[in-house]
């Protein structure tokens, strides 16, 4: 299991007036747990007034860069984004995850297609994996809807136009503003009629092999159902939320409501501990509670660092936008989502 490593800020870059880059500093002697495939993301581990804060960041840098930098958009009453883009300064240190996550573009030895659909900061990923597309093969192509409220709250503005230059043949940028109207853009957020018009009509020359999808739910559902309308096959169609979903009425979850109790075995860096809880608690929380220092970042359902296998026993997720459904019969789950719903119940984080 992957564990915290203190790394030093090497320079802060404002991005837009309420977002930052933050590149780090890798030791040598860390390169290998620090190497990353495009797409992924880093935990970051901060403690403030006492409490532990962990958030998951998307790696925007390039591969070819040697660089491991995140961006990070201040969020309103937001805990870490406000402190990132307030308080930290070059020299500080933070506690960092090495990365992880299945969000992620592999390159191929032959030329691929590649389109993909970006809000707000869903972009950092974005662009990581744009680096990779166009370094990785001098015939691929990428093209990119990206949507904002408007050019100055705009991430990676100015490097996603030296990109645009850099390969103009090759990398076919679009923005979509919702709140101004600029000269060449679209106006409003991303929806499906926005992204039929870029497959139908802007690039309806290209067979595309795989589409990125990275930011609010909404967005991704509604561009999701489009490409399934049109026939593209899910495996080819890759997402991953940025922001949790509101909470709303699940009737297909039943409501872990009584004080049953399950006894859980949790299997975590070979070690094997015991606990009693509630079926009405979250796994993640209990085990938590009981000292266990079981992976997390978000504890949304949005990220995937919680995951464990179930190896006896069974629970109930109260939600899941990120496991698939062959996932799920093979036994993983998020463990800041399950309630056990056997008495006994036995967990392995070694075992993803």
């Amino acid at each position: 299991m992957s564990a915290f490593h203190s790394l030093r800020i090497s320079r802060i870059v404002p991005n837009t007036p309420n977002a930052v880059t933050i590149y780090f500093e890798v030791p040598e002697n860390l390169s290998s747990e620090f190497t990353f495939i495009p797409g992924q993301y880093i935990t970051i581990r901060y403690s403030h007034d006492g409490e532990e804060i962990r958030r998951a960041y998307s790696i925007c840098s390039s591969r070819s860069d040697d660089s491991l930098a995140i961006g990070v958009k201040e969020v309103p009453d937001g805990k870490f984004s406000v402190i990132a883009n307030r308080k930290l300064k070059e020299g500080d240190t933070l506690d960092v995850m090495p990365p992880e996550g299945r969000f992620i573009f592999e390159a191929a030895t032959s030329p691929q297609n590649i389109i993909a659909f970006a809000a707000g900061s869903g972009i950092t990923p974005i662009m990581s994996i744009a680096h990779e597309v166009l370094k990785s093969h001098d015939a691929n192509q990428f093209v990119l809807l990206y949507g904002n409220q408007g050019k100055n709250e705009t991430m990676f503005y100015d490097e996603l136009t030296d990109l645009q230059k850099q390969y103009p043949e090759r990398f076919s940028l679009h923005y979509s503003f919702s709140r101004t109207s600029e000269e060449g853009a679209l106006f409003g957020r991303i929806d499906a009629a926005k992204a039929n018009y870029l497959l139908k009509n802007k690039h309806k020359d290209v067979a595309f092999d795989s589409f990125y999808l990275c930011g609010p739910e909404t967005m991704i559902q509604e561009v999701k159902s489009l490409l399934l309308e049109q026939g593209i096959h899910q495996d080819h169609i890759f997402f991953e939320l940025f922001t949790t979903p509101v909470e709303t009425e699940n009737t297909s979850t039943p409501e872990q409501t009584d004080d049953s109790k399950s006894s859980v075995q949790v299997i975590l860096d070979d070690e094997e501990y015991s606990l009693v809880m509630k079926r009405k608690e979250l796994l993640l929380d209990a085990v938590l509670n009981a000292d266990i220092d079981a992976p997390y970042s978000c504890q949304g359902g949005v990220c995937s660092t919680c995951i464990a296998k179930v190896t006896e026993g069974k629970v109930v997720m109260e939600k899941n936008q990120i496991l698939t459904d062959s996932e799920i019969e093979e036994g993983y789950i998020l463990t800041c989502q399950s309630h056990p719903t056997t008495p006994t119940l036995k967990i392995d984080y070694d075992d993803v």
